[in-house]
């Protein structure tokens, strides 16, 4: 089985290095795929994951209010605080590390987003091609233990249509988001819920190996083809996993 997952598979490497950037001021942006006054045409997406920002926002500065419409936004934010208010009535809402925060644009709202300290916010901002349009707004936030993803997998998204039994939070769209802190040397078997799904795999921080690749910090793999995906990790490694249907 091993050895048909390794040739059917089809990897697509994402160097840190090679994202696009910009430097507000205020705001230090890494664009994995383009977005605003970046363009990429070998990036535009991968499969139903149309955005991942890593944002580092100074404190106190933050997006004023603005608009969304048809869209799932997640929002991972990895060091300081962030702060949230939208026009579905939710006035400052604070969002640390260790929770996650999902939202529905669906019809259409406006929100704002701001760093809630005098510490840089540090985050991830992932956006979701939805799989049904003009849906009611909606919003929610969850806090996901670090110890529960100590060398195992750790679901924070999922979809409304997932009847696995576990506390994630849901969206309109077929995806799953998780995480998992790998410890040095150890193995960690990926199996994909679907698999004509692709998997991109995002290093937050440490050094990882599948196959012949090797991720360091902030690198990405998009993967295609294949039912499962086997991951050592040569220092303790913080992985993202982001499992969407390809179009």
């Amino acid at each position: 089985m091993e050895n048909k997952i390794k040739k059917k598979m089809k990897k697509q490497i994402y160097r840190a290095n090679n994202r696009g950037s910009a430097d507000y001021g205020w705001l230090k942006a890494n664009y994995s795929f383009s977005f605003a006054n970046y363009f990429n045409p070998d990036a535009i997406q991968f499969g139903a994951l149309r955005v991942l920002n890593d944002d580092e926002i100074a404190g106190g500065k933050g997006f004023p209010t603005h608009p969304h419409d048809n869209m799932e936004i997640i929002t991972i934010p990895l060091a300081g605080s962030l702060k949230h208010k939208d026009s579905m009535a939710n006035e400052w809402k604070y969002v640390q590390p260790e929770e996650v925060q999902v939202m529905s644009a669906g019809t259409g709202l406006q929100h704002s987003e701001m760093n809630g300290s005098d510490d840089p916010l540090k985050l991830f901002q992932i956006w979701i091609i939805p799989n049904a349009r003009n849906v009611k707004p909606r919003y929610d936030q969850k806090k996901f233990n670090a110890e529960d993803r100590a060398d195992k997998l750790q679901v924070l998204v999922s979809s409304f249509n997932d009847d696995r039994k576990d506390d994630s939070l849901k969206i309109h769209q077929d995806a799953t988001l998780s995480r998992i802190s790998l410890s040095e040397g150890n193995t960690f078997n990926y199996n994909m819920r679907e698999e004509q799904n692709g998997l991109y795999i995002m290093t937050i921080d440490g050094a990882i190996q599948i196959d012949d690749v090797v991720l360091n910090k902030r690198d990405a793999l998009g993967i295609t083809h294949t039912s499962a995906v086997s991951i050592s990790a040569k220092i303790k490694s913080e992985l993202l996993f982001i499992e969407v249907p390809m179009y």
